[in-house]
């Protein structure tokens, strides 16, 4: 019976399995590929401690958008709309479009840097992945898409073998990873401040919480989706420590500085061997392609849910036409933009996460309020240690978000 016990919770598990793990793999985008290389080329190991401390606070945040999403079967921006009013929601949908927008277009550039890394120009690239996002979201339902964004987090892993193929000095990884050390240089706190901003970001919660709903899953899946949250924020940051170690270890050592991803590929070349730069490709195309699905989605719920619009891929065109019509409108406009030859790419990566760090503390305090409202969780609001420590984690997030903001 034990035995069959166990067997039955993991087969639990396994049907539960998706919006955790999506929304943590999607996380890390093409700004935050290039924010780990950036920080593994110019300080090496130096930043890996900040992870340990970023994967906390990315499950607790995580954790309470699950239990949002479970205890009240509504999405984050109905909820807002509801308890808050349309002018406070009208201000974040508008807030979250600008952010939301900018990353789209910084993700379908990561998709043209991945593929010309490869030899095949955007010109081409983009225009069919934009193509094959936007026919395989309209065609499928919410398990068929479900699948293709859990086979697409595979491939960020390919920075887990260039992490190891770079050969790096494990006892200096174990060091850096567990010694806090701060550089008091504008370059060092800048990219501190932005590894939080790029790992923790108002569109993972409303996809999340969005993503939980239309996936139909109720309180008595809850411990198992608290689970499935908590192993996504582990391995996002498992996937950014390879990202830095490969920088560190070939990159830094030699005294190159790069400035993109793309970079960070074509010079991982001739240290670590073409094998190394084609996975280094793999897993940018991989990463871009995934949160150029998700980000679009995220904001189409978000939106629809604010407004009153019916939305989910469970159903038709038809059933959905505002949904559909936006997450179209978001997806061809963002390949568009990227294929425009003047456009400062990286000054559109960097746009996107100042206005997402601006706009970050506000859902998080809506959240905070959400999660402690007993008419509405019942006996599933924060215990108050948890509200001290969730508390502490949101007003440092806010500093960081703020200060990046000025930074930029």
């Amino acid at each position: 019976m034990r035995m069959l016990s166990g067997w039955g919770r993991i087969w639990i598990f396994l049907m539960i399995l998706g919006p955790g793990i999506i929304t943590s793999f999607a996380d890390n985008d093409a700004g935050g590929i290039t924010t780990y290389s950036i920080a593994g080329s110019h300080f090496g190991y130096k930043l890996l401690w900040i992870l340990l401390l970023i994967t906390v606070a990315l499950a607790l945040v995580q954790e309470m958008s699950a239990r949002l999403g479970v205890v009240t079967g509504k999405g984050l921006a109905d909820l807002i709309r509801e308890q808050y009013g349309l002018r406070w929601t009208f201000f974040a949908m508008v807030a979250l479009l600008v952010a939301n927008g900018a990353t789209i277009i910084s993700n379908f550039a990561g998709i043209a840097a991945g593929f010309e890394i490869l030899g095949i120009y955007k010109y081409f690239s983009v225009p069919i992945m934009a193509l094959l996002i936007w026919s395989l979201v309209i065609k499928g339902n919410y398990r068929q898409v479900e699948r293709i964004f859990l086979l697409l987090c595979l491939l960020a892993f390919s920075y887990v073998i260039s992490g190891f193929m770079a050969s790096p000095d494990w006892g200096l990884v174990v060091r850096s990873t567990l010694t806090p050390t701060i550089e008091w240089s504008q370059h060092y706190l800048f990219l501190l401040i932005a590894f939080i901003g790029t790992t923790i970001t108002p569109w993972m919660q409303f996809y999340l919480q969005a993503s939980i709903v239309d996936k139909g899953l109720s309180l008595r899946q809850y411990k198992y989706e608290r689970l499935e949250v908590v192993i996504g924020a582990f391995f996002t940051d498992f996937i950014s420590l390879f990202i830095i170690i490969a920088c560190a270890a070939t990159l830094f050592a030699h005294g190159i500085r790069i400035e993109t991803a793309k970079e960070a590929a074509v010079a991982l070349r001739p240290l670590a061997g073409t094998f190394a730069e084609v996975l280094f490709a793999l897993g940018l195309i991989g990463a871009s392609t995934l949160t150029s699905f998700i980000v679009p989605l995220s904001t189409a719920y978000a939106i629809c849910e604010a407004f009153g619009f019916e939305s989910g891929l469970n159903r038709k065109y038809r059933e959905a036409p505002v949904f559909y019509g936006l997450y179209s409108v978001l997806i061809f406009c963002g390949a568009a933009i990227v294929l425009v030859p003047a456009l400062r790419l990286l000054f559109v990566m960097y746009l996107a996460q100042a206005i997402q760090g601006f706009l970050l503390p506000i859902i998080l305090i809506f959240m905070l309020q959400l999660i402690n409202n007993r008419r509405l969780m019942g006996n599933y609001t924060n215990h108050r240690l948890y509200n001290v420590i969730v508390w502490g984690v949101v007003l440092v997030i806010a500093a960081a978000s703020l200060a990046l903001v000025f930074m930029i």
